[in-house]
């Protein structure tokens, strides 16, 4: 669910219309619903009321200051994947205890930071890692706090760029070599395990591979207790997916997840941790771009828009389908077969191709739907275009909170050598 409704034939943000925030803003630019951010968060939360359970929002997904904000004032925790995730995370408010380091390739400074500030774990993923983990601590004269990653070799299907479970995937240890590296762990005296974690991909629609993963992760908790290991958490990761089409199957529901895994790992006596990211933000965002031109070609048409690539590369990078809706709600039945392009000089720049929509003239204006998650985050300056700005409604107030970063900005960033 999220809040973005027509109100007389106009598409609203909570109570604030898109059309006048494009005439202050000008297009494209994201748009979020505050509202819906506070209802996935809490719905997540509340279906896992009854368990010791940490919802640590996936910030990769969305890391607008001002969103991690909002997710730091409800009590969630926070599941981020560099350095500099960390200190949005401080800066947003997210008690260090509540932070999970994540990802592949953590360096000996974004270590040491995190062991500076005190994070819940370092969720590894590697043996050098670990030993490296080790090292660090060491030389601070502090215990880490450990959990590693399991790779389960579990297909949750979807697009492969997507998908981290499956054997041939750079993201954690092999299930059946988890017994060595916890072993090797009890050699590092400066490591102190406190989980195991994984995640097995994302816009997962069926429960089946997650319960596979969980069903392989609660057999590996036995065994490690059994040899001496202290496992606490059981960090599920994330990948819960989002209907992206109004006809779509709607995915599984929190409560739904919440009952899978309460069968499957209910008896282990371990603390939940969960890193829900794409399901939190998606919904609660949209791009809202402007028709430039509108071009009949040989055999198929395009709408020309002024939304590249470079603000939203889902479509190109993962093939991913968003729906378009108009701002001004059509009257009529009519529709046109279109590919929807936008200015980057690339064959991969679009939004849509072969999509029935709405007739629409040059100058209108358009909104691409479930573009909270991996949206601006991923938005860059190719064909030095300006950097798309981003607004957060909250009722009937919407504020910039990522302006848009002018052409002269961007070229100022370069330096020409005197000698040139």
């Amino acid at each position: 669910m999220h809040y973005f409704e027509y109100k007389d034939g106009e598409l609203f943000a909570e109570d604030v219309s898109l059309a006048e925030i494009a005439e202050q803003v000008g297009t494209p630019f994201y748009c979020y619903s505050a509202a819906t951010f506070r209802r996935h968060i809490k719905m997540f939360q509340q279906s896992f009321a009854d368990r010791d359970a940490l919802i640590c929002y996936a910030m990769k997904a969305n890391s607008n200051q001002a969103v991690l904000t909002l997710i730091a004032k409800l009590g969630a925790g926070v599941d981020v994947v560099s350095g500099g995730e960390m200190k949005r995370a401080i800066l947003a408010g997210f008690p260090a205890d509540k932070i999970v380091y994540s990802g592949v390739a953590k360096t000996h400074a974004e270590i040491e930071y995190g062991l500076e500030i005190g994070i819940h774990c370092f969720n590894a993923e590697s043996e050098p890692e670990l030993i490296r983990i080790n090292e660090i601590a060491k030389a601070k004269g502090v215990k880490a706090p450990v959990s590693v990653r399991v790779n389960p070799d579990v297909d949750a299907g979807g697009h492969e760029k997507i998908m981290t479970g499956k054997a041939e995937n750079k993201f954690g240890i092999p299930w059946k070599k988890i017994d060595k590296v916890y072993e090797l762990i009890g050699t590092l005296a400066h490591l102190e395990v406190v989980g195991i974690d994984l995640h097995i991909g994302s816009q997962i629609t069926d429960l089946e591979p997650f319960a596979e993963a969980f069903e392989r992760v609660g057999t590996l908790v036995t065994s490690l207790r059994a040899a001496g290991h202290n496992i606490q958490h059981v960090d599920f990761g994330g990948g819960l997916g989002v209907p992206y089409k109004n006809d779509n199957d709607i995915p599984p529901h929190p409560d739904e997840y919440a009952a899978m895994i309460n069968k499957v790992a209910g008896s282990l006596g371990v603390k939940y941790i969960f890193e829900p990211g794409r399901m939190i933000a998606a919904n609660a965002g949209i791009l809202v771009g402007k028709v430039e031109y509108v071009k009949h070609g040989d055999g198929r048409d395009f709408l020309i828009s002024d939304v590249g690539m470079n603000d939203l590369i889902r479509p190109t990078l993962y093939d991913a389908y968003h729906d378009i809706l108009p701002v001004k709600q059509a009257t009529g039945v009519e529709t046109q077969l279109v590919d929807v392009v936008g200015p980057v000089c690339e064959t991969g720049d679009y939004t849509a191709k072969g999509r029935e929509l709405p007739v629409f003239e040059q100058g209108e204006l358009f909104a691409i739907m479930s573009a909270g998650a991996y949206g601006a985050v991923q938005a860059g300056t190719y064909n030095t275009r300006a950097l798309v700005p981003e607004v957060l409604v909250d009722d009937d107030r919407f504020a910039v909170v990522r302006k848009r970063v002018e052409v002269d900005e961007i070229i100022a960033l370069d330096d020409v050598p005197d000698w040139l």
